[in-house]
């Protein structure tokens, strides 16, 4: 299996290199992408990009972040400075193991969290997802 990175760029990036560029310098996000490319290329890694300007593009996120659910409070941050409903989903069942991974930082914050129940979570968060997901209105798009 080949290895792979995604590169997600938020908003207004795309205006890299042409706002403000006494802050943020004249490379342009085409520029900064191509760049990681070839780095990546060269080490024999596929790097895969997605920019969006639109910060209510999704209704609801479903989250398996792993080890980052217990180390990473800049993640905490991020999701709530998108005001994204989301679903933390662990493959084991996080209780049962070492205790360092019986708190998440995200657990408070999410709409539901699946837990131990293998891969068969995504399916259930999926579910709960679609039961639960209220429409966005036309305002809020």
């Amino acid at each position: 299996m080949a290895k792979s990175i995604l590169l997600i760029n938020g908003v207004n990036l795309n205006l890299l290199g042409t706002r403000e560029p006494h802050l943020y310098g004249s490379t342009t996000l085409l520029q900064v992408v191509e760049q990681a490319k070839q780095q990546a290329g060269s080490l024999s890694i596929q790097l895969e990009d997605i920019q969006s300007n639109h910060e209510g593009e999704r209704s609801m996120l479903l989250l398996s972040t792993q080890g980052l659910s217990h180390t990473s409070v800049a993640l905490r941050d991020a999701l709530l400075g998108v005001d994204v409903p989301f679903i933390e989903v662990h493959v084991t069942n996080i209780h049962k193991r070492e205790t360092f991974r019986n708190h998440s930082y995200l657990s408070d914050k999410a709409e539901a969290v699946v837990c131990g129940l293998g891969v068969y979570g995504y399916t259930a968060a999926i579910e709960y997802a679609a039961k639960h997901l209220k429409p966005k209105s036309k305002a809020q798009l």
